[in-house]
């Protein structure tokens, strides 16, 4: 009998999700891209920080910001276009 592979998460299939964010998703308790699609990037990284008990690098903001607008729209964007929105808030 041979065995099946499991296929990937679906969380995987995002741009920029890859091993440490999937793991970052894994601890705030997302795993579909419909609950990210309804998910918040301030929210889940202040959340993420309270979680882990650790400062996060701003950049992690970017990436959930990038990940909810592709589960959002679909529309792929590299997570550093989101740099910009984030200094431009002030964040």
């Amino acid at each position: 009998m041979t065995q099946k592979a499991t296929p990937p998460h679906e969380l995987l299939s995002l741009q920029n999700v890859g091993k440490a964010t999937f793991k970052d998703l894994e601890i705030l308790g997302i795993t579909s891209i419909q609950q990210l699609a309804l998910a918040d990037p301030d929210e889940l990284y202040a959340r993420l920080q309270s979680l882990t008990g650790q400062k996060h690098d701003p950049c992690v903001w970017d990436v959930f910001a990038a990940i909810i607008h592709e589960a959002k729209t679909g529309e792929k964007t590299p997570w550093w276009e989101w740099t910009k929105v984030r200094k431009k808030r002030g964040s």
